[in-house]
């Protein structure tokens, strides 16, 4: 890696895929305001396509999206970086459960509604495993 990779960086860097667009907007207030680096779009097909230019600490995705939906959007996203932490945001928890999706076994779900402080704490202790 080189000196300006992000990875080398004690930033952790997020790429946040949902497709509301006050909760986005909510959302990565509250992770910047913890520190974090994060990047949103309101489609996994955007995130996706972001992910394959650079390098993210975690993918925080809602799964029901236009254009790509965030159990794809993980699939590839692991293909891609098999390291990259996964954290479903939804309000469609049994979706992201049902093993017939294929979404990657060690990614995390974060029931909607939720706190903003319950997110932050749930992404600290995630990239902190």
């Amino acid at each position: 890696m080189e000196a300006n990779d992000p990875r080398t960086r004690s930033v952790q860097r997020i790429l946040l895929a949902e497709d509301d667009e006050d909760m986005r907007r909510f959302l990565v207030k509250a992770l910047e305001k913890a520190g974090y680096d994060v990047v949103s779009f309101g489609n996994g097909l955007e995130a996706y396509d972001r992910l394959k230019e650079e390098p993210f600490t975690l993918l925080l995705t809602d799964i029901v999206m236009p254009e790509m939906d965030g159990i794809e959007l993980a699939r590839k996203a692991s293909e891609l970086d098999p390291e990259l932490k996964i954290m479903f945001i939804t309000g469609f928890a049994a979706v992201a459960l049902n093993p017939d999706n294929h979404a990657p076994k060690d990614a995390k779900i974060l029931s909607k509604p939720f706190h903003l402080r319950d997110l932050v704490d749930q992404v600290e202790r995630l990239l902190a495993a």
